[in-house]
């Protein structure tokens, strides 16, 4: 970038952070959306909430379901990753 168009993309500048920013969040948000660590911890304490008698069957079976179901795509990206 030259100097000319650095001084009149200066005003710009925050607003390329701010984005900058919202993107690294995104990217982390995703991972940890999709990490399958996170997703068997996840199924654990839900299991210990059941056992504890803090959820309703319907409400497990409905989390688990969901939980499950963002295991199995994250697996799915996974093979899909490794075939590249």
């Amino acid at each position: 970038m030259g100097l000319i168009s650095g001084i009149l993309l200066l005003p710009l500048a925050p607003v390329r952070g701010v984005v900058w920013v919202a993107e690294k969040v995104n990217e982390q948000a995703d991972r940890e959306m999709h990490d399958p660590g996170v997703l068997r911890a996840q199924l654990a304490a839900l299991n210990q909430e059941l056992e504890d008698g803090n959820v309703s069957l319907e409400e497990f079976e409905r989390e688990e379901e969901a939980l499950l179901e963002r295991l199995h795509v994250t697996r799915a990206r996974s093979v899909r990753n490794d075939r590249r």
